[in-house]
C-alpha cells in the first residue's frame, strides 16, 4: 500500500533550490529525497533515515513512486555535488549510518555531542567533600536509611561533575533537589563566589520555577546568608544568550561565552537541538551544566528530543562511563500516594501498556481518574456542558482578579489537535457558547469580562512570555475597565491594557504542547476522534501529569490504546554518537 506524501510548498521549494545548486539535470528520485528531508525536519527529526524509506512506496500528487534499496539511494546521493561526508561543509551531509542530514543539523548534532561528552568527562573543581558531606546529611535528612535516596545523589553529583541530567516525573523532587544544589554550592569555600545562572525554555517555566525557588528557600536548613545569596532570577534561554533581535543569532557564543559558573536549565525536555547546542556552547569550559526535565514528556516542537537522547544513552552505557555517571532519575513520587490513579496509568502509558491503560481508566478502584467515551460531533456541546460548568462557573463568580486566576487554574481542558471540532479552536468556541447561554459571559466584543488569555509569544517589553495565562476583569482603580490581569512574580497581580498585549487567544482548551509546565487540580483531555501522527504515547502521558488530583481522558477506545502503543520516534544520530563514545569509556 502507498504512503501518502504530503508534500508542503517549503519542501518543494528547497528541493527546487538544492537541484540548481547541484548544476545540470538532477533526477526526479533526489528531488524527492531532498523533499523527504525537508518533510523530516518539519516534522521534528534531525535527520532522514534512508533505511526507513527505501523499498517504499510513495503517493505524491497522485501518482506511485517506489523508491530503490539503500545502496541505490546511496549511489545517487554520492553522485551528486551538493553532499558531502561529515565534516565537509555541503548543504547535504551522508553519514556512514545512512543518516541524510542538512549540514546544519549535522554539525548541531556533531558539536552537541562533542560538548556534553566533554562535562561529563570533567570533574568540578574545588569542592570540599567534608563540607559537601555535611550539607548532605543536613539539607536530605529525610533520606537516610533510604536505599534509593536518588535526590541525595542527584545533588552529589551536581558538585562533583561539570555535567549533570536529573530526569523525574512531576512531583519527584526536581525543583526541590535544585533549590538543595543551590545551598550547597554556595556552601562550599569559595560557594559566595559563584556567578549560577537558572534558565528555562519558556517565559512561563521561568515564572514558575523562580515562585517554587521563593517558597522554598525559607525552608531550607541552612545559614541565612546563604539563603540570602541564592539568585532569584530566572530567565529564558533565549534571553540568557542574548537573541539578537531579527536574527537567529546570540549574543554569547563560542567566541564570547557566558561569565557563569554554574547554570542549571528546568524543562529541559522542551529544548530544541539548534537551542540546546547555542547554550552548551556558549559555556565557559570549567562551568558547571545542570539539566532538569521528564525524559518522557513530549520533546520540543522543533527538532530534536534532545534530553531524551541524552538519557537513553546514559542508560545505555555501563554504569562507571561519564555519561552514565552524570545521570540521576527520580522515580519517588512525593505527591502522589500509593494507589494513586494518575500514577498508576502514568506508568502504564509509559510502558506502552494501552489495553491495560485503557483498563485502570475505567476501573472503579482507582481514585482520581476517569473514561468518558468520546460523543459524536452533534453530541459534543451538549455532553460538555456539565463538565464547563463544573469546572469554570466559580472562577466567573470570583470578585477580584487574583480570585479569578486562582481559581482559573483549577480547571484546564486539554486537546491535541488546534483545528476541529476535538480541537483547541472548536473547543473554545463551544464553550464560550455553553458559558454564554447560561449567562455567566457576555460576548458583545472579543474583549469581554472574564475571557481567559493565553499568550503565543515573547513580548520582553511587556514581561510576557509565550504560555503566560491572564484573565479579562473589571479594574476596580480604573471605574470598572476591563484590563487583562496576570499573576506578578511577588505573588499578587499586575494589570495591563489590553490594547497593549502581544499575540494572544482564548484558553478555555489549550494544547498538551502549550500546558507543558503546567499543572492543574483537575484536567479533561480530549483526544480526536481518528488517528493522528500527534496522537502518541508522549502526549498521553503529558497531558495525565498536568493534573494534581484527577484526570478525565474523552476518548474513542481503539484511538486511546493504539495511542499509547505508538511511541513518538524522532530520528536523529545524536543518541548513537554519545553510546559509541560511552561504550568506549
Amino acid at each position: 500500500m502507498a504512503i501518502l506524501f504530503q508534500e508542503r510548498a517549503i519542501d518543494r521549494q528547497f528541493a527546487s533550490f538544492i537541484c540548481r545548486e547541484s548544476g545540470g539535470t538532477t533526477s526526479h528520485l533526489f528531488r524527492l529525497l531532498v523533499s523527504l528531508l525537508s518533510s523530516a525536519v518539519g516534522r521534528g527529526n534531525i535527520c532522514l533515515d534512508l533505511a526507513d524509506c527505501a523499498g517504499q512506496t510513495l503517493s505524491l500528487d497522485g501518482k506511485e513512486i517506489v523508491l530503490p534499496d539503500v545502496d541505490a539511494l546511496v549511489e545517487l546521493l554520492r553522485s551528486m555535488p551538493t553532499l558531502g561526508l561529515p565534516g565537509q561543509h555541503r548543504p547535504l551531509v551522508l553519514d556512514v549510518d545512512g543518516r541524510l542530514y542538512l549540514y546544519r543539523f549535522w554539525r548541531y548534532e556533531h558539536e552537541l555531542a562533542a560538548n556534553i561528552l566533554q562535562k561529563a568527562s570533567t570533574q568540578a573543581e574545588d569542592i570540599d567533600d567534608a563540607i559537601l558531606q555535611a550539607g548532605l546529611a543536613r539539607l536530605f535528612p529525610f533520606c537516610e536509611g533510604e536505599k534509593n535516596d536518588r535526590q541525595k545523589e542527584a545533588a552529589s553529583v551536581a558538585l562533583h561533575r561539570q555535567l549533570c541530567v536529573i530526569s523525574g516525573g512531576p512531583g519527584t523532587g526536581k525543583t526541590s533537589t535544585v533549590v538543595r544544589i543551590l545551598a550547597l554550592l554556595l556552601e562550599q569555600k569559595e560557594g559566595r563566589k559563584q556567578r549560577i545562572a537558572m534558565t528555562t525554555p519558556t517565559g512561563k517555566a521561568a515564572a514558575r520555577l523562580k515562585a517554587s525557588l521563593n517558597d522554598m528557600k525559607p525552608t531550607l536548613e541552612c545559614p541565612d546568608e546563604v539563603k540570602l545569596a541564592m539568585p532569584d532570577n530566572v530567565v529564558t534561554i533565549q534571553r540568557l544568550l542574548g537573541a539578537v533581535s531579527g536574527s537567529s543569532r546570540f549574543r554569547y557564543s563560542t567566541k564570547n561565552q557566558l561569565p557563569f559558573d554554574t547554570v542549571i536549565v528546568d524543562e529541559a525536555s522542551m529544548i530544541a537541538l539548534p537551542l540546546m547546542t547555542a547554550l552548551v556552547a556558549a559555556l565557559k569550559p570549567s562551568a558547571r551544566l545542570i539539566l532538569l526535565g521528564d525524559k518522557d514528556q513530549l520533546a520540543s516542537v522543533e527538532a530534536g528530543a534532545v534530553l531524551g537522547d541524552i538519557c537513553s544513552a546514559g542508560e545505555e552505557g555501563s554504569e562507571a562511563s561519564p555519561l552514565s555517571s552524570s545521570l540521576v532519575k527520580l522515580e519517588k513520587n512525593y505527591r502522589f500516594q500509593a494507589g494513586s490513579g494518575i500514577a498508576e496509568i502514568s506508568r502504564a502509558v509509559n510502558a506502552g501498556l494501552g489495553e491495560e491503560t485503557l483498563a485502570l481508566m475505567k476501573s472503579t478502584t482507582l481514585n482520581g481518574i476517569a473514561w468518558q467515551e468520546l460523543p459524536e460531533r452533534e453530541e459534543l456541546r451538549r455532553v460538555l456542558a456539565k463538565t464547563v460548568l463544573e469546572g469554570y462557573r466559580s472562577y466567573l463568580a470570583a470578585e477580584s482578579a487574583m480570585e479569578a486566576l486562582e481559581r482559573f487554574d483549577r480547571f484546564r481542558i486539554l486537546c491535541a489537535l488546534r483545528d476541529g471540532p476535538y480541537g483547541v479552536n472548536g473547543l473554545n468556541s463551544s464553550i464560550e457558547s455553553i458559558l454564554e447561554r447560561e449567562g455567566l459571559i457576555r460576548q458583545e466584543s472579543r474583549g469581554y469580562r472574564g475571557r481567559p488569555l493565553l499568550v503565543t509569544v515573547n513580548d520582553y517589553s511587556m514581561q510576557l512570555f509565550n504560555g503566560d495565562t491572564g484573565i479579562l476583569f473589571p479594574d476596580t482603580e480604573r471605574g470598572g475597565a476591563l484590563m487583562a490581569f496576570f499573576p506578578a512574580p511577588d505573588g499578587g497581580v499586575r494589570s495591563i491594557v489590553p490594547e497593549r498585549l502581544p499575540l494572544h487567544e482564548t484558553a478555555f482548551a489549550m494544547t498538551v504542547h502549550k500546558s507543558q509546565g503546567s499543572e492543574f487540580n483537575r484536567v479533561v483531555m480530549v483526544l480526536p476522534p481518528v488517528d493522528s501522527d500527534v496522537v502518541t504515547r508522549e502526549l498521553i502521558y503529558t497531558g495525565i501529569t498536568r493534573a494534581k488530583e484527577s484526570v478525565e481522558i474523552w476518548s474513542n477506545e481503539g484511538v486511546f490504546c493504539r495511542a499509547v502503543r505508538k511511541k513518538t520516534e524522532r530520528h536523529s544520530g545524536l543518541r548513537e554518537a554519545l553510546v559509541i563514545s560511552t561504550l568506549r569509556s
